[in-house]
């Protein structure tokens, strides 16, 4: 029988905790670490609905995405959001694990379940934030081919990514040149530009770009497409629930079925 801390060693093997960056709260969040689990929820945040999924199927532990205490919290109580969820996770003696950048950064984390999603090939980094213990870098991003012969145009290109990461709508900025060499940063990643640039990119895919970062990709003939931070991120989702599953064979490890995309478009 594994404990709440078992998986919490787990994850920090294969995307170590002390690679976060240094405004992130990733690691284990909420609940007790000898806490003995027999099911766990895998999603990309820990909302209300979520909290209620993971009790109702008898979860002991909740392992997500984004951080469930983010930035300064100095009172936990049902006066505010955090506070709301925290209690719930407490009284219904659910844990919480986030892994925030470091599965960004990790060697089949986000990224690289990104780019997989997107069929690109021959895969390297984008941006190098460090080498872990083993002597290997890690960082945000990367960076591959399209594996059609064909050229597509930036807006074939974006109904693909559409079609793919199920996105709810994709915007973007036509750099001008057919789809070749692109770059990937799951989340917010569009300050990352000038690295993909530098990479010798045709075409960056991230999520909530700004108007001004839209700006300057077409000044520097780049494609920059903006494919919502659910869908750039939740397809690492299942990778963790494969490898939890391989490294603990005998507890049930699910996706959330309630938590999807905050928004829609029309």
């Amino acid at each position: 029988m594994a404990t709440v801390k078992d998986v919490w060693n787990l994850l920090d093997r294969k995307a170590p905790f002390r690679t976060q960056m240094d405004f992130d709260n990733a690691g284990f969040l909420v609940g007790r670490g000898d806490q003995q689990v027999t099911r766990v929820l895998v999603a990309l945040d820990i909302t209300p609905e979520v909290i209620r999924e993971a009790a109702e199927k008898g979860c002991q532990l909740i392992l997500a995405h984004h951080p469930v205490i983010w930035g300064k919290v100095g009172q936990i109580t049902d006066e505010t959001a955090t506070g709301r969820k925290v209690l719930a996770l407490i009284e219904q003696g659910i844990a919480a694990i986030c892994a925030h950048t470091n599965l960004d950064a990790a060697q089949g984390g986000v990224n690289v379940c990104l780019a997989q999603a997107l069929e690109l090939t021959d895969l390297e980094q984008l941006h190098q934030d460090g080498v872990d213990r083993s002597g290997q870098p890690y960082g945000i991003g990367r960076v591959g081919n399209v594996s059609t012969n064909n050229s597509l145009s930036a807006g074939e290109y974006a109904a693909f990514v559409k079609e793919k990461l199920h996105a709810a709508g994709v915007r973007f900025a036509d750099g001008g040149k057919p789809v070749r060499r692109v770059a990937v940063g799951g989340g917010s990643c569009g300050s990352m530009l000038a690295d993909a640039a530098a990479a010798g990119c045709d075409t960056f895919v991230t999520a909530d770009v700004k108007y001004d970062q839209f700006l300057e990709a077409r000044a520097l003939g780049i494609t920059l497409m903006d494919a919502g931070h659910y869908a750039t991120e939740n397809v690492v989702c299942p990778k963790i629930v494969q490898y939890l599953s391989l490294k603990f064979p005998g507890i049930p490890v699910k996706i959330s079925q309630t938590h999807q995309e905050a928004y829609g478009c029309v």
